[in-house]
C-alpha cells in the first residue's frame, strides 16, 4: 500500500499532539480549583473538548497519508471514506455544540455557592434580576447516552415568570450541583441524544419534584 510510507511521519505527529493534548488535561486539572464566579474558560473548554480532540488528533494524520499519496485505489477510497465518517461522526457533534453553547454563554457569569443560598446570573456584566420565587420552572437537559463524544453537553434553563429564559450550560460549570440546588423549584428533567438550546422546549418525559 503506497501510503504506507507516509502514515508513519504523519502518525508520529499525531502521536505528538495526543500526548500534547493530554498533558495539557492534565495540567489544567491540576491547577482547578473550586470557585464560586464561573464564566467560559480555557481549562473548562479543554476538559469537554478532550475525547473530540484526541479523536481528530488520531485520525486526521492517517486521513492526511491519503491526500499525499496521489491516486486512490479503490480499497485505499472506501478506507478514506470509512475513517472520515467515523472522525466526522464521532468529533463534529461535540464542536457543533461546543461552539452553540459558547453562543449563548460567552459573556456570561454565574455566581453560585449553595451553602450561602446564593445563585446570580450576569450577562455582559448585569445582573439579571431574579429570585427562587420567579422561577416558574426550571429545565435540566441531558444527554440520553453517556457514552458519545458529547455526552457531557448539557444545561440547565431557568424559565421565569414573566417569559424570560436564562440557560447556564455546561462551559460555565459541571451542573450536577446546580441541579441540586434547584431540585424544589419546578425542577424537570429531559433527556435528548442532541441537546441544543431551544427557547421553547417542550414538556419533558422525566420529572422531578
Amino acid at each position: 500500500m503506497k501510503t504506507v510510507s507516509l502514515l508513519r511521519p504523519l502518525l508520529e505527529v499525531g502521536g505528538v499532539i495526543v500526548a500534547l493534548i493530554v498533558g495539557l488535561r492534565l495540567i489544567t486539572g491540576l491547577f482547578g480549583k473550586r470557585q464560586r464566579a464561573h464564566r467560559v474558560t480555557f481549562q473548562r473548554q479543554v476538559a469537554l473538548l478532550f475525547w473530540p480532540l484526541l479523536c481528530l488528533s488520531v485520525g486526521l494524520p492517517f486521513l492526511a497519508s491519503f491526500f499525499f499519496a496521489g491516486e486512490l485505489s479503490t480499497y485505499e477510497l472506501v478506507l478514506l471514506l470509512l475513517f472520515s465518517g467515523l472522525i466526522v461522526g464521532f468529533a463534529l457533534p461535540a464542536f457543533l455544540l461546543h461552539a452553540h453553547y459558547y453562543l449563548h454563554n460567552h459573556a456570561t457569569e454565574v455566581v453560585f455557592e449553595p451553602k450561602q443560598n446564593l445563585l446570580e446570573v450576569y450577562e455582559d456584566g448585569l445582573r439579571q434580576p431574579f429570585s427562587r420565587a420567579d422561577i416558574q420552572r426550571v429545565l435540566y437537559v441531558r444527554c440520553s447516552s453517556r457514552r458519545l463524544f458529547w455526552s457531557n453537553y448539557e444545561y440547565v434553563q431557568l424559565q421565569l415568570r414573566n417569559g424570560q429564559s436564562i440557560t447556564i450550560t455546561c462551559l460555565l460549570m459541571k451542573l450536577t450541583g446546580l441541579a441540586e440546588f434547584l431540585r424544589n423549584t419546578h425542577l424537570e428533567q429531559q433527556q435528548r441524544l442532541f441537546c441544543t438550546i431551544q427557547s421553547n422546549p417542550s414538556r419533558p418525559t422525566h420529572l422531578t419534584a
